[in-house]
């Protein structure tokens, strides 16, 4: 039989197929959970509704379904609490809609899931980015 033909050979290639899909769908997912982590390290410890080391419980299979619930609401009141602290304008609970429609989205349309996961990514940088930067004096 040539070694080429082989099944053991097919399946060496797929296997390598399929992790190098892995691989490539896990980086995003890695600047996601780092976007999240350090959104919650810019709220300062009594603001943080969850520890931010936290959201990489997002990583474990099934179990991310119901956590990304929990990361959202949690990602919300954090936000919402620390923009309060500073006297920052923004809603009372950022990003908690869009994040909520991330969430259900996963559970019901791949596609969609996408498209909103981006978004609510773009959403919680933007606001980490307000909270880093620097306060502007208030003219009295």
């Amino acid at each position: 039989m040539d070694q080429a033909n082989h099944p053991i050979w097919a399946g060496l290639g797929i296997l390598t197929l399929v992790l190098i899909i892995f691989v490539i769908m896990l980086v995003p997912k890695i600047f996601y959970l780092l976007t999240l982590q350090k959104a919650l390290n810019r709220c300062s410890p009594e603001c943080r509704a969850m520890n931010p080391g936290m959201v990489w419980l997002l990583l474990i299979p099934l179990f991310n379904l119901v956590w990304q619930f929990i990361v959202v609401l949690n990602m919300a009141k954090s936000l919402g609490a620390e923009f309060r602290k500073r006297g920052l304008p923004e809603e009372p609970e950022p990003g908690q809609t869009m994040g909520l429609v991330m969430c259900v989205s996963s559970l019901l349309c791949a596609p969609l899931y996408i498209i909103f996961w981006i978004i609510y990514w773009v959403q919680i940088a933007g606001f980490s980015s307000k909270l880093a930067a620097p306060a502007v004096a208030r003219v009295a």
